[in-house]
């Protein structure tokens, strides 16, 4: 059995559709022989559930994750344990005494109680700069399932490469530029509407470009998912910039990403959009390979 936990400087991340890396364990007899840390590779659309069923996971702990993204999973046959925090080894270790309890769909934003936390516990607030190119969650909930995506090609899983670009030809995701395909299954969920559809009817060798309006990618920017707090109100946040991203806390201590859209001496702005909420996306797709 293979365990996967989301991994950040030894402690569980606390964004699934975000993580850059995991940590995983080999299991027998439960008991952990070998554990690596591997790297998402910067896998776009969601695809992070294609990433894990890729290296045999059986298992995933995590700590927020979206409803969308727990069917994803659930469709690649991954069993999901969320709401972990702390060491990932401690958590392993935890889930094999059957110690662990899954929290289930972990990741919203309504807006309530904003409060702003690292997940080491040793600042109010936490801050990242990620370049996870195309990917990471659409407002904290990773592409949901697809509904009304037909084609030959869906529940099936799909090797395809591809090239990303905005309307005025600037690339911002390609994994030709990575060397390794993109692996998941076509209309489960795991990738944006947009992209399902239109590798859901395609041929292996077959290469087509779309082109998506922000309805069938990430979705249109939504003004009131951009709010101003004060910043004594926010402890930890007078030392975040403008462009950088943070993890809040609603009041039920659910956590999900926000932006530093503008700052001044007393307050500051933040907008819980996806970051590619409102734009038009270009894509190149070739289908490499169907399973």
């Amino acid at each position: 059995m293979k365990i996967a936990v989301t991994y950040d400087n030894g402690e569980v991340f606390q964004h699934f559709g975000r993580t850059q890396f995991f940590k995983i364990y080999e299991v027998e007899d439960q008991k952990i022989l070998s554990s690596e840390v591997v790297d998402s590779n910067g896998q776009g659309h969601g695809a992070l559930a294609g990433v894990l069923a890729g290296y045999g996971v059986d298992v995933l702990i995590c700590g927020g994750i979206g409803g969308g993204a727990q069917e994803a999973l659930s469709n690649a046959g991954i069993e999901i344990c969320a709401g972990a925090e702390g060491n990932t080894d401690a958590v392993a270790e935890a889930y094999l005494k059957g110690e662990l309890e899954n929290a289930g769909v972990t990741c919203d934003h309504h807006g309530e109680g904003h409060s702003c936390g690292h997940h080491d516990g040793d600042h109010d607030c936490g801050h990242h700069e990620e370049d996870g190119g195309c990917g990471g969650c659409s407002g904290c909930g990773e592409a949901s399932a697809v509904p009304g995506i037909e084609g030959k090609n869906v529940g099936r899983k799909l090797k395809v490469h591809y090239r990303g670009t905005f309307n005025d030809g600037t690339q911002f995701d390609s994994s030709y530029d990575r060397g390794q395909p993109l692996e998941f299954v076509c209309g489960a969920g795991m990738m944006i509407r947009g992209f399902d559809a239109a590798v859901a009817d395609m041929e292996v060798g077959q290469i087509v470009d779309v082109h998506l309006m922000p309805e069938e990618a990430y979705g249109v920017h939504d003004p009131r998912a951009v709010f101003r707090i004060e910043i004594a109100q926010l402890p930890g946040s007078e030392n975040l910039n403008v462009g950088e991203q943070v993890y809040l806390s609603n009041s039920r201590g659910q956590q999900f990403p926000v932006t530093v859209t503008a700052r001044n001496e007393k307050t500051i702005t933040l907008d819980a959009n996806h970051e590619m909420a409102g734009k038009e996306l270009n894509f190149r797709i070739e289908l490499v390979e169907v399973q």
